[in-house]
């Protein structure tokens, strides 16, 4: 349980550097700030699922309003994904979770597993923002696990 509520503090940690170099960067690409609300939204799906909710209103690829509005849905993420971590026990995380994916087709998931599934979704993500970034001359972010743990 340590490792992954170090590891969940990291990405909270790692969607706040990636917005602050979208923010600094400028940037108008509106793919770029999709992918960015594409993460947020993914994260809000995975924890209405552990919460036994279902998921079907959140639309995964739509275009970001702005990086305000992006930064208010990771703040929030991060709050509920704490508040849900903090009432979670050891022994549940290999309870199963049932839920349907955004086009109704049944699944059956550990908790466990849900929580590193968005753990490395937002990571690949953010590095694929990273790799935007610095195709349009920004400075990409330092988002790697070892730059946290060091601070």
């Amino acid at each position: 349980m340590k490792t992954i509520k170090c590891m969940m503090e990291h990405l909270y940690w790692a969607d706040g550097r990636i917005l602050d170099a979208l923010e600094e960067s400028g940037t108008k690409n509106k793919d770029l700030l999709k992918l960015a609300r594409h993460v947020a939204v993914a994260e809000r799906v995975w924890l209405s699922r552990l919460q036994g909710k279902g998921s079907a209103q959140y639309s995964l690829w739509e275009e970001a309003e702005d990086l305000t509005a992006l930064r208010t849905m990771f703040e929030e993420n991060a709050e509920q994904y704490r508040v849900y971590i903090e009432g979670l026990e050891e022994s549940e995380l290999d309870e199963m979770i049932d839920y349907a994916n955004q086009s109704g087709v049944s699944f059956r998931t550990s908790v466990r597993d849900i929580l590193l599934q968005v753990l490395l979704h937002g990571q690949y993500h953010r590095g694929q923002i990273n790799r935007i970034l610095r195709i349009e001359s920004a400075e990409p972010v330092q988002v790697d696990y070892i730059t946290f743990a060091r601070l």
